[in-house]
């Protein structure tokens, strides 16, 4: 017995199902038609279930369950999917699901290899010359960074080679926007970023800062390393399987937004990581390469201050699209 509501469904010998109210009436169930199609075959099925999605009240979400059904249906039958392998493929995403958390989301990283994240990123971002190109958000940003005013050191204390970063943040037709906000998160010297440490509690190489009426930024931090994505869990043996290696090239990551502009997500590379062509999740753009200039120890620093090490220093224009005329600003 299987009850809808009020209604419940009732199996007759034969397999059929009868719609009974509690009072053991005929009534609607309020589910549509019940048990009046069935014996369905690999040629069949597929109808079947978008059938069942008929009644689907949002269009776009039965858009999308009508051609998931279409494509995941396809795929099975070109494979010709074995029972084991189903089996597999339902343990595969219940761990994906299980080793993630507020630290770790294994679905985008899953997303990243496949290259759905950029295929989806480059869809929704077709960028107007002036305007910087977007690519992933990655799994490691953290709502909540601490907002440190322009010129602070948001290094956290780890160890690493100086990195002086400035850049502006400008509408595409060049309008320098004031007052746009800045994340910015980025790995160690080895490759880490702060949420894989254990033992530590505090944010650190991760930082909001707000452009000055100029829309000019800079802060210190520390060189990034190239670093191989997660690959303890189920991604990881996924690259295992398939011979790929799990590495990303040394980047820093940025969100800039500003009211009235789409907010950007996007990094800036190292020029010369030996990673660039062959980034674990697709999203290197030749236009996000820059050179992090290595400076001399005892050089002077943008800031005024004498440097007692070797440093690096970035700097970077960015350009952000301006919101459609129907969409809100984005703040």
């Amino acid at each position: 017995m299987r009850v809808f509501g009020k209604n419940k469904v009732v199996l007759d010998r034969t397999g059929g199902a009868g719609a009974r109210d509690m009072n053991g009436k005929a009534g609607e169930t309020g589910v549509g038609e019940i048990g009046m199609k069935r014996d369905f075959n690999e040629h069949t099925i597929t109808e079947a279930v978008i059938d069942r999605f008929g009644d689907t009240p949002d269009p776009r979400l039965k858009q999308i369950l009508v051609s998931l059904v279409k494509h995941a249906h396809d795929f099975v039958r070109d494979v010709e999917l074995t029972f084991p392998e189903w089996q597999k493929a339902v343990d595969f995403l219940t761990r994906t699901g299980q080793i993630s958390g507020a630290k770790r989301q294994e679905f985008i990283l899953l997303s990243d290899v496949f290259g759905v994240s950029m295929l989806t990123d480059a869809i929704n971002h077709r960028m107007p010359a002036g305007a910087t190109e977007t690519t992933v958000l990655g799994p490691f940003f953290v709502e909540g960074a601490p907002e440190l005013e322009n010129g602070a050191d948001m290094s956290g204390g780890f160890a690493g080679e100086a990195l002086f970063v400035s850049g502006t943040v400008s509408a595409a037709d060049g309008t320098k926007l004031g007052g746009a906000v800045i994340d910015v998160w980025h790995s160690d010297q080895d490759g880490f970023y702060d949420v894989q440490y254990p033992d530590k509690d505090e944010m650190a190489m991760r930082a909001r800062f707000r452009a000055d009426a100029a829309g000019r930024f800079h802060f210190r931090t520390i060189q990034p390393e190239f670093y191989p994505i997660p690959y303890d869990g189920p991604v990881g043996e996924l690259l295992v399987a398939s011979k790929r290696h799990p590495y990303r090239p040394a980047h820093v990551h940025f969100i800039i937004a500003a009211p009235g502009f789409e907010t950007l997500v996007t990094h800036v590379f190292v020029q010369g990581d030996k990673y660039l062509d062959s980034d674990a999740v697709f999203g290197v753009k030749d236009s996000l390469i820059r050179e992090f200039v290595r400076h001399e120890a005892g050089t002077v620093m943008p800031d005024g201050q004498v440097a007692e090490r070797s440093w690096r220093s970035l700097h970077y224009d960015f350009g952000l699209k301006p919101l459609a005329a129907e969409g809100g600003a984005e703040t």
